[in-house]
């Protein structure tokens, strides 16, 4: 199931080269053309009483996805699923082995291993995450932040442990913003290698990484990923895969319909007709078609039955 994902998604965007960009993250900045990537996890919770392979948390049992998300075109690049006794910083090598020099790649602290950091910045590619409260660092260089809207500071930085110091001994660059979260301000603190970027592009950056709490929001809620058919690790993997490829033909199919309504009603209205023998394109276009509200009229209507008109 694996494979056939990666196959049909090689597939269809070697058919239809439009479909990836069409499916931009809308919170993306528009000023960056390089690939932008979202790095993160989901647990997904499992019965512990039947699971042994996957125990997490005393009495509880889970299963992780480890996604790369292309935020460009919306599509997963790069997907591990195990068991989630594993912290999300073992897997930051295998997510980000595929990244090419000039490309971007953002994710949350728990992600930070700045020996990991420091490979990804000889690499040449730009990396942004969230800081850590109990970083040591003391400041090289204050940068000028005035013209940005929402800046706190935007400092060059060194780190200051040996521990630290060893596994990265190059300056960073430390970004403090006061970022909109649910309709509140929250001031965060964000580093990056990257020193060029206006300090308000770095924050727009990491505050594009929730598409890819959007994406698992999709996959687990929208595609009901909860009741499970097996037991054994290969059974929950083969699910999971499973679901990842209804998402990529649903999401394919919005793309060749031209479907401007939201994924929730795209799977709801095929969830809805799954047993008919209907075509799916006729389907989106009857539905996608559809209006607002009803009109508004000032006098009610009356409709009589053919012969008993008065």
């Amino acid at each position: 199931m694996e494979t056939l994902f990666w196959e049909t998604l090689a597939q269809l965007e070697h058919r239809h080269p439009k479909f990836g960009p069409r499916g931009r993250y809308v919170a993306l900045p528009r000023r960056f053309k390089r690939a932008i990537y979202s790095i993160d996890s989901s647990t997904i919770q499992l019965v512990a009483n039947c699971m042994d392979w996957a125990k997490h948390r005393r009495m509880k049992a889970a299963a992780k996805l480890h996604l790369r998300l292309d935020l460009q075109s919306f599509l997963p690049r790069f997907a591990i699923i195990e068991e989630a006794a594993h912290h999300d910083s073992t897997r930051a090598i295998e997510l980000c082995a595929g990244l090419s020099a000039g490309e971007v790649v953002v994710f949350d602290k728990a992600y930070v291993d700045f020996k990991h950091l420091r490979s990804l910045d000889q690499r040449e590619v730009y990396w942004v995450t969230r800081a850590k409260d109990n970083m040591a660092y003391k400041v090289i260089q204050s940068l000028d932040s005035s013209t940005s809207k929402g800046i706190v500071s935007d400092e060059i930085i060194q780190l200051t442990t040996p521990k630290s110091v060893e596994a990265y001994p190059e300056t960073l660059r430390l970004v403090t913003a006061e970022v909109d979260i649910n309709g509140t301000l929250t001031k965060m603190t964000f580093i990056t290698n990257n020193i060029e970027w206006a300090p308000s592009s770095v924050a727009g950056l990491y505050q594009a990484r929730w598409g890819i709490e959007v994406f698992f929001k999709q996959i687990k809620q929208t595609l009901k990923l909860a009741g499970f058919i097996g037991y054994s690790k290969n059974a929950i993997q083969w699910q999971v895969w499973a679901a990842l490829l209804v998402w990529l033909l649903a999401r394919f199919q919005a793309f060749s319909s031209k479907w401007s309504h939201s994924f929730l009603r795209l799977m709801a209205l095929l969830r809805s007709h799954a047993w008919e023998l209907i075509s799916v394109s006729d389907l989106l276009e009857f539905h996608g078609t559809a209006g607002g509200l009803p009109r508004m009229i000032a006098t009610p209507e009356q409709a009589y039955l053919t012969g008993l008109e008065p």
